[in-house]
C-alpha cells in the first residue's frame, strides 16, 4: 500500500527533488571550502575563505526559503511535507555550520589550525559528498532503499569519527596548551567543526525515516 501510495504521486510534483539537490550542491562547495581555510593561517586568507562560504551560506538561505514556499503552495508532494521540510531545514543547518566555523576561524584568528582540526574538516566534507548523493536517491528510493541505506549509515561513522577525533584532541589541548586565550579559540572553533558532524548525520536520521515510511 505504501509504496503504491508513493508512485501515484511522486511523479506528478517532481520539482522538490531538484531543489534539494541544488541545496545539497551548496553544501559541498561551501565544505570544500572550509577544508581550504583550514590549511591556511594568514588572517587575509581566512577572512577571503569565511566571505566566500557567508556568500554560500546566504545562497544556502535563499533555496531553502524557496523550498518551504513551494510547500505551502503544492497540493500534492512527493512525500510528506514535514519531511521535506526537515531535510531542507537540516542542510540549511549544515551550511550555517560550516559558517559559523569560517566566522570564528577569521574573528579569533588562532594559531595554525591541527592536524585534528584539518581531519574535522575533511570528515565534513566527505559527508557534504555524502548528502549530495543521498538526494540524488530520493527519486528512486522506494524501489532500491540499499544505496540511501548505505549513505545513511556512512554518515552515522562519519559523526562517530568526528567525535573520536575532537575529544581526543580536546582531552590533548588539555594537557599541553598553557595560553589560555589560545585554548578558547581553538576548543571553540573545534566544537564547532564537530558540531557540524552531527547536523550531517541529522539528515541521515531523517532519510532514513523516510525509508521506514515509504519502502
Amino acid at each position: 500500500m505504501k509504496n503504491s501510495f508513493f508512485s501515484r504521486f511522486t511523479p506528478q510534483e517532481p520539482k522538490f527533488f531538484p531543489m534539494l539537490n541544488k541545496l545539497s550542491e551548496i553544501v559541498v562547495e561551501s565544505s570544500a571550502l572550509l577544508v581550504a581555510d583550514l590549511r591556511h593561517d594568514e588572517p587575509d586568507k581566512r577572512a577571503d575563505y569565511y566571505k566566500q562560504i557567508k556568500e554560500l551560506e546566504r545562497k544556502g538561505d535563499t533555496q531553502t526559503h524557496i523550498i518551504f514556499d513551494e510547500l505551502s503552495k503544492t497540493f500534492i508532494t512527493p512525500f510528506d511535507r514535514e519531511d521535506i521540510h526537515n531535510l531542507a531545514s537540516t542542510m540549511d543547518d549544515v551550511i550555517d555550520g560550516i559558517n559559523s566555523c569560517a566566522k570564528r576561524i577569521s574573528i579569533y584568528n588562532p594559531r595554525p589550525i591541527s592536524q585534528s582540526g584539518q581531519e574535522l574538516g575533511a570528515l565534513i566534507e566527505e559527508g557534504a559528498g555524502i548528502l549530495c548523493k543521498a538526494m540524488k536517491e530520493l527519486e528512486t528510493f522506494h524501489k532500491n532503499p540499499s544505496a540511501l541505506r548505505q549513505y545513511c549509515d556512512k554518515l552515522h561513522e562519519i559523526e562517530n569519527h568526528a567525535d573520536d577525533v575532537y575529544e581526543h584532541f580536546v582531552t590533548q589541548l588539555f594537557e599541553e596548551e598553557k595560553d589560555s586565550i589560545e585554548l578558547i579559540k581553538i576548543k571553540e572553533i573545534m566544537q564547532e567543526l564537530e558540531k557540524t558532524t552531527d547536523m550531517e548525520e541529522r539528515v541521515g536520521k531523517i532519510l532514513r525515516s523516510l525509508i521506514v515510511k515509504y519502502v
